[in-house]
């Protein structure tokens, strides 16, 4: 008998690889491993939720994608000169399969090294750092304007994959959120048939892991109602694509612009929008780039977000506040100035947290986990990047996982578990 366990093991263990390989080669099927019971995913309220761009590529991923988002030019060396990222992840723990070669060096003449969001073991660490920091789960990007296109599609439905599986394995939750941005007039018809499949194939939405809102499974969608120009699709589309989701038994959350009660700002000067926002579940206005420091944050709060939510509450909606650890896009946008919005050694994103929950936010979402692009990345960075003539923001000499532990903190405070004070929190216990 023991020797047929022992080979039972044996024969697991070495299959696991193909199956791994497996799941990358057809992402698109039901969740059937592990899940283990953590935060309650029948609901958004009391959770803070993370945005999870899982967009990052590197030569020789398997994706065959190039440098995707480390570099201007993708399909050539991530290196001095081709750079489209401000801050630089911390991959010392990741394994040497995690690890991909730049063209970049540190210091002392070691190659500097990045990860690729296309391994499952890379992916399933970062929902580890979720469940270690406290952070409740993510919202899933995924852009509908790259669907259309079957290998960037492939890599979304790896990504999304893993993070279901990260999610389960975590006890952490997930949704998807669509982002429309770029699609052209008549695109929002490919997020229906992307939800279609999702739905049909992978069995999105049944999993223990996938985030339920009001009863139902939340699916979020990011880019209503803005008056940017190239934004070509109409809110008749968008009500359309809302009506479809709603007749597909799933609750809706709807990203949309800062001035979306008031039709001025970044919002389209059109009452036609109230219709369409009143079909959602949750209203979530985009906030990075809208104030600068503590300050700015707290008339914001005072002029957007606590209006905002006396109205979503007439109208039986939930409001979603975002909030963002800083920003910068310098090497994207070389005239833009580095370290655009300082982060002040996390005092930034506090006041947000603290602004929010006194406006009566029962959730809050933070951008994001993992964008180094924008420079809004919350989990772990380095504060002695790569040399070269290419800047980069760092921590400001705080531990990597800083912004991990004071997003933790920053969901105790809007759950009632610690003092609203403006002061930002002491730690007081050395990193994980």
């Amino acid at each position: 008998m023991k020797s047929l366990i022992a080979f039972g093991i044996a024969f697991i263990l070495t299959c696991l690889p193909w199956l791994h390989t497996a799941i990358a080669a057809d992402p698109l099927q039901p969740y059937a491993g592990p899940s283990v019971r953590g935060v309650d995913t029948g609901t958004l309220t009391g959770k803070v939720m993370t945005g999870y761009q899982g967009w990052f590529n590197c030569e020789g991923d398997g994706a065959g994608l190039g440098w995707t988002h480390w570099a201007r030019s993708k399909s050539k060396l991530f290196a001095p000169g081709n750079v489209a990222v401000d801050l630089w992840p911390d991959i010392s723990e990741l394994s040497v399969d995690e690890r991909f070669t730049t063209g970049f060096k540190f210091a002392d003449s070691r190659p500097a090294e990045v990860f690729s969001s296309f391994n499952r073991e890379t992916v399933l660490r970062h929902f580890r750092w979720m469940r270690e920091y406290g952070i409740d789960g993510a919202f899933v990007q995924r852009f509908a304007n790259g669907v259309k296109n079957e290998a960037m599609r492939h890599h979304k439905d790896v990504v999304l994959a893993n993070c279901r599986e990260g999610a389960n394995r975590e006890g952490r939750a997930y949704a998807v959120m669509y982002d429309l941005s770029g699609l052209p007039a008549g695109g929002v018809a490919r997020v229906l048939e992307d939800w279609k499949r999702l739905r049909t194939q992978m069995h999105i939405g049944e999993d223990p892991a996938y985030l339920h809102h009001r009863g139902k499974p939340l699916v979020a969608v990011w880019g209503v109602g803005f008056s940017n120009e190239r934004r070509q699709y109409s809110l008749a589309e968008c009500r359309a694509m809302i009506e479809f989701l709603k007749a597909d038994g799933c609750s809706v959350m709807l990203g949309v612009p800062t001035g979306w009660r008031e039709l001025k700002r970044d919002a389209v000067a059109d009452p036609a929008l109230y219709d369409v926002l009143k079909l959602a579940d949750v209203i979530s206005p985009w906030t990075p780039g809208r104030y600068q420091n503590p300050q700015g944050v707290a008339l914001h709060g005072e002029t957007y977000w606590q209006p905002d939510v006396v109205w979503c509450r007439e109208h039986s909606l939930d409001y979603l506040p975002v909030v963002f650890p800083g920003f910068s896009w310098h090497n994207l946008k070389p005239t833009s100035a580095l370290n655009q919005i300082p982060r002040l050694k996390g005092e930034f994103i506090w006041s947000q947290f603290v602004a929010a929950k006194r406006a009566g936010a029962q959730m809050i979402y933070v951008a994001m986990f993992d964008e180094v692009d924008e420079g809004t990345a919350i989990f772990k960075c380095v504060n002695q990047p790569p040399g070269g003539a290419d800047p980069f923001v760092t921590y400001e000499g705080l531990p990597s996982d800083h912004y991990l532990w004071l997003t933790g903190e920053g969901a105790r405070l809007l759950r009632g578990e610690r003092a609203v004070a403006v002061e930002i929190p002491v730690r007081t216990h050395k990193s994980l």
